[in-house]
């Protein structure tokens, strides 16, 4: 029997005693199939309140069998033999009662987990009670006026009016140990067996998720203000949808969405023709006819390839710039060249074979140029060479699905990798002075106001940097960032478009003189 088990039938036992349920008590004792010397004693004080001698004794006698210098038992053993009339065993067990006592007045058993002393006058008692049972008043005299000699509480009345008893050749009733205080099991070992958490209750002490209680040991759940996009569970139809075009928000609960973004559909019902979606952890409004099913061709047409976490590729695994050429693109051959039995453009101005460009170029091309802006993603769009960069940045900002005021447009100067800001500071009032061969490439970045905080020098991101922590700045390569501090010689504290962090050193490149003093407060 598991010794758990054990102590629980043990403490049931004693628990169903204190509410004197006798017959409850005895239903489990009967449970244990491995007793021992004290839960024999709880099965023997049991049986002597229900009144069942003979069943008391035996169980004392397993009690004595288990432990043979118990010396309590045999003093309760002495009591429930006088009671069954039993005198010569009565006697005896009086007798090894006061040898296991060795010489001692008192015996505390509470160590033991019973709540008793026993005292030495108590057991020359019984014994005199034996003499008076076996009609020998003088021996039952001589013993009780030893026991008045002895020590110990509570001796005195009783001895004086056992002495009486005997003088008038009355029978003594033998002393047990009172009802209901019987061997206990240890409070440790019972309070070990309620269910115990050793390494305790999981508890949300901060989460950017409002009233987050969260505590189970799910994946991490992205951390972003607002709401957060719920989970389908599988062989439901998939709640998620792809925007077909960028969509800016005009009116108030409306989310500015970019094109091929993935939105979790909320709410599908009709409210004036917008659908309440979630997306980048907010919830708002987009039309309905923009959205399509995500699907597998969906999927690969929107799908990004991105580097690991952290580790860029080394400087010398990115392809070659593009040859420098004297038009800067490379060429078509004309069909009428198409015999010719080398494919290498002729070196002669006398040549009759053109660029097919050049010679489709359309009247509606002249003065134009192709804008490539490199943002999160690229784009292309085609503008006129004289456009202003005000329209410019309001024609990107519509093609981004972003606010103009929240954008902001650089360019890279030749011979040089930090990105000038196109705001016209520079003599530079249109495409004129950036395009080259009808083409002109722009960086865009997320523009928001840095308050009261000044900008020691600015550098330029050689590779992509992705968030390692909270505390981390994350860029794209190509982007320009604010220096407000170094943290030590490995890192510094850097601001791009209203984001304030700290990033590894080595992932940027400073090319400009410091321009402490200047704030963006």
């Amino acid at each position: 029997m598991l010794y758990i088990e054990l102590i629980r039938l043990w403490d049931e036992a004693v628990r169903a005693i204190d509410t004197r349920d006798w017959q409850g008590a005895l239903t489990k004792l009967n449970q244990i199939t491995d007793h021992n010397c004290r839960t024999m004693f709880v099965v023997a004080s049991t049986h002597i309140a229900l009144g069942q001698v003979d069943l008391a004794i035996k169980a004392l006698d397993h009690v004595i069998a288990k432990d043979s210098c118990l010396a309590v038992g045999f003093f309760q053993r002495s009591a429930v033999h006088m009671m069954a009339n039993r005198l010569e065993e009565a006697l005896s067990d009086c007798i090894l009662a006061q040898k296991y006592m060795r010489e001692n007045p008192v015996i505390d058993y509470k160590q033991l987990g019973l709540r008793y002393k026993m005292y030495s006058w108590q057991v020359l008692y019984n014994a005199a009670a034996v003499y008076s049972r076996l009609q020998q008043w003088d021996k039952a005299r001589d013993i009780l006026m030893a026991a008045s000699e002895e020590r110990g509480a509570g001796r005195s009345n009783l001895i004086d009016t056992a002495l009486e008893a005997i003088y008038r050749r009355e029978v003594l009733e033998p002393l047990l140990v009172p009802e209901g205080e019987v061997f206990r099991p240890r409070k440790q070992e019972v309070d070990q067996l309620k269910p115990r958490d050793f390494l305790g209750e999981a508890k949300v002490i901060t989460s950017l998720i409002p009233n987050d209680d969260f505590r189970g040991f799910d994946p991490l759940r992205p951390q972003k203000p607002g709401y957060y996009e719920p989970k389908v569970i599988d062989g439901q139809d998939s709640r998620y949808m792809v925007l077909k075009s960028a969509y800016v928000a005009k009116g108030a609960g409306e989310l500015t969405v970019p094109a091929g973004a993935e939105v979790f559909v909320y709410s599908d019902e009709d409210k004036d023709g917008l659908a309440v979606v979630i997306y980048d952890g907010k919830r708002g409004l987009v039309p309905n006819f923009l959205l399509e099913p995500m699907g597998k061709k969906n999927k690969a047409k929107y799908k990004r390839i991105e580097l690991a976490n952290g580790i860029p590729h080394p400087p010398a695994l990115k392809p070659p710039n593009r040859p420098q050429g004297p038009t800067q693109r490379p060429l078509e051959f004309h069909p009428t060249c198409a015999g010719a039995t080398h494919t290498t453009p002729p070196t002669t101005s006398n040549s009759t074979c053109v660029p097919t460009q050049q010679a489709q170029s359309s009247p509606e091309d002249s003065g134009s140029v192709v804008v490539k802006v490199h943002y999160t993603y690229t784009i292309a769009l085609r503008v006129p060479l004289e456009t202003a960069f005000r329209d410019l940045q309001e024609k990107i900002a519509q093609k981004l699905g972003q606010p103009g005021t929240n954008i902001r447009l650089r360019h890279r100067r030749h011979g040089t990798r930090v990105l000038m800001p196109l705001n016209g500071d520079d003599g530079l009032d249109s495409l004129e002075g950036v395009a080259e061969s009808g083409r002109a490439k722009i960086w865009c970045q997320n523009e928001d106001p840095l308050a009261n905080r000044t900008i020691l020098y600015q550098m330029v991101a050689l590779y992509d940097y992705n968030a390692q922590g909270p505390e981390d700045l994350e860029f794209s390569e190509g982007d320009t960032i604010d220096i407000l501090s170094e943290v030590n010689e490995e890192w510094l504290e850097g601001h791009i478009a209203g984001k304030i962090g700290i990033f590894p050193r080595s992932f940027a490149h400073q090319d400009t003189e410091s321009i402490s003093g200047a704030s963006t407060d």
